[in-house]
């Protein structure tokens, strides 16, 4: 599952420093470039503790246990660095909305829906960034 934290208004995209430790632990193609662009790509700020906590009691349940917080992964992250900054700021996910699972089991959309934090997939970030291949069908 691709995950960034794009900027829509600016046309950036980053990642975060705990997605792109994800992103980067493979050995396949799109994780060494990813190695070799850590610095254009991460964004370079800290998370707040409280921040995590909030985006994890709140989008998923207070009251996780410790499986189901491992299988929240990092996720909660990257939905929290939105969060610290709503107006600019919004995740990209292949995440597909599943609004009828509930705690550890949300999916990103659901749980950035629940903060109002904007999420979008690719396809909706592409179309908004005007992207096109200039293909001619």
């Amino acid at each position: 599952t691709i995950r960034l934290l794009g900027y829509p208004n600016s046309g950036s995209g980053f990642s975060t420093k705990p997605i792109h430790e994800e992103l980067t632990d493979g050995s396949d193609v799109l994780s060494e470039w990813m190695r070799d662009h850590r610095e254009v790509l991460v964004l370079q700020e800290s998370v707040r503790e409280e921040v995590v906590a909030e985006v994890t009691s709140v989008g998923y349940a207070d009251d996780l246990d410790d499986e189901e917080i491992e299988k929240l992964g990092r996720d909660p992250f990257l939905i929290a660095y939105a969060l610290a900054d709503r107006a600019r700021r919004c995740v990209v996910t292949t995440e597909a909305s599943r609004p009828k699972r509930d705690r550890a089991n949300r999916h990103i959309p659901d749980v950035c829906r629940s903060l109002g934090v904007r999420c979008r997939n690719t396809f909706q970030l592409l179309r908004e960034l005007n992207f096109s291949t200039q293909w001619k069908a």
